[in-house]
């Protein structure tokens, strides 16, 4: 199909590779946000005929790096060899690091910027921080500002348990501060507006599980083996073998232990994990030999209601669509992102609804239905996990393999963000 790109240079993915996703098992994982990519980044750089100094940036998403990474790309560029004058710049959307990673990579290119550039998106999930509540750092202070040894016998005395309760980085923030929601409440909140079953959303994990079991070999083209302790690790780890309608049933409800259908197993996993992309411009491409996998056309960006924040993708991709004029059936495969079955399956009733699609949507005619067949055929974050920086350039990089694997033309991929917004990137397979 002939679509034009709404950027001024045409931009160009090269090659990508990943880190199994790893999940959170209570603990700090083997590895650091920048260590993940670092591993990915260095066996992506060396499949290269050019060095690593002869990018023209590293833009990396992450949510929370910690506190050795502060702008953790400049330390994964430096770590991985790519010299001093090559700069490195950090963003941050939420569930959509990784994918702002990659579009603002692209507006450079496109801008004539850079013509070369690695981007992606890192994740240590289990290394999500506990930190001290405001009453302890308050009390801390006044600890200090006690000069003698009374004073600091009398500050000890004030300290009470509750000085001592932490606050769990990661419950915070996933909770929306503005709704007053949970991501997994804002969920429930789709659920019983477009009346998904809990039936359905088990459904629907199970078929995300059996998916990326049939998927493992593929999948291994895209992975970068991880040595820890434990020994290799070359798969990712969330997947449940056993995942069965009978067995999701059992689960309880955690957003709403009375009433709800959102549960642990219909919902992404917290995990840890790193995807890296190369981008170049067609002046790169002939510089030095390389071969794009995919073409990068449109990148869209919206915003809705943070309660309703699980439907972004809709917004999103409607604008894509409408801009090029296209419709769902013009795409011949999609990845967007499990960040909880409801909230997918949500998507899928919203974008052809006629009702939804003229108050929401600013359009008279609902998009066609999107086919299940045709959406995350590897399955997604229900299985794979969720490292909330890393999901956005992860899909991007295994939309355009499934497209190279099965002959598509044309993809999305999209995913919703915390706080109440959607992205959604359109690429073109570039055939050999």
């Amino acid at each position: 199909m002939n679509i034009k790109t709404s950027l001024q240079r045409p931009v160009y993915l090269v090659d990508g590779l990943r880190t199994p996703q790893l999940k959170a098992r209570g603990v700090p994982g083997a590895f650091r946000a920048s260590d993940l990519a670092v591993t990915a980044g260095r066996s992506l750089l060396l499949g290269q005929p050019f060095k690593p100094d002869d990018l023209d940036e590293v833009i990396f998403g992450c949510v929370s790096s910690g506190p050795d990474e502060a702008n953790i790309a400049r330390v994964i560029a430096l770590r991985l060899a790519c010299g001093d004058k090559v700069p490195a710049w950090s963003v941050q959307r939420n569930c959509a690091s990784g994918m702002q990673a990659v579009d603002s990579a692209a507006k450079d290119i496109a801008l004539g910027r850079a013509n070369l550039v690695l981007a992606g998106g890192t994740e240590a999930m289990s290394h999500h921080p506990v930190l001290l509540n405001l009453k302890m750092v308050t009390w801390l202070a006044g600890f200090k500002r006690a000069r003698s040894l009374p004073k600091k016998l009398q500050q000890l005395g004030r300290l009470r348990r509750h000085h001592l309760v932490p606050v769990i980085a990661l419950l915070r923030g996933l909770t929306d501060p503005i709704a007053g929601l949970s991501m997994g409440q804002t969920t429930e909140e789709l659920a019983s507006r477009f009346n998904i079953s809990r039936e359905e959303m088990d459904a629907f994990a199970v078929t995300s599980h059996q998916r990326l079991a049939a998927a493992r070999d593929l999948l291994r083209n895209e992975i970068v083996p991880l040595f820890s302790e434990a020994g290799l690790i070359e798969d990712d780890d969330g997947l449940r073998l056993d995942s069965s309608i009978d067995n999701l049933a059992k689960l309880k409800p955690v957003f709403d232990r009375k009433y709800g259908r959102v549960t642990a197993g219909n919902s992404a996993q917290v995990t840890d994990g790193a995807s890296c992309l190369l981008l170049a411009s067609e002046e790169a491409l002939e510089k030095h030999g390389l071969t794009p996998s995919a073409e990068i056309l449109d990148i869209s960006w919206a915003g809705l209601d943070p309660r309703q924040m699980g439907l972004g993708p809709v917004y999103a991709i409607a604008q894509l669509l409408k801009r090029h004029r296209l419709d769902t059936d013009a795409i011949d495969w999609w990845e967007i992102n499990e960040a909880f079955a409801g909230q997918v399956i949500a998507c899928l009733r919203a974008i052809q609804d006629p009702a939804f699609c003229r108050d929401e949507l600013d359009t008279d005619t609902p998009f066609r239905a999107i086919p299940s067949e045709r959406l995350n055929p590897d399955g997604g974050g229900i299985s794979l996990g969720h490292p909330v920086g890393t999901s956005g350039a992860r899909i991007t990089m295994h939309l355009a393999r499934v497209l190279e694997r099965e002959q598509g033309d044309l993809g999305i991929a999209s995913l919703c963000i915390g706080g109440g917004q959607g992205g959604a990137l359109l690429m073109r397979r570039v055939a050999p």
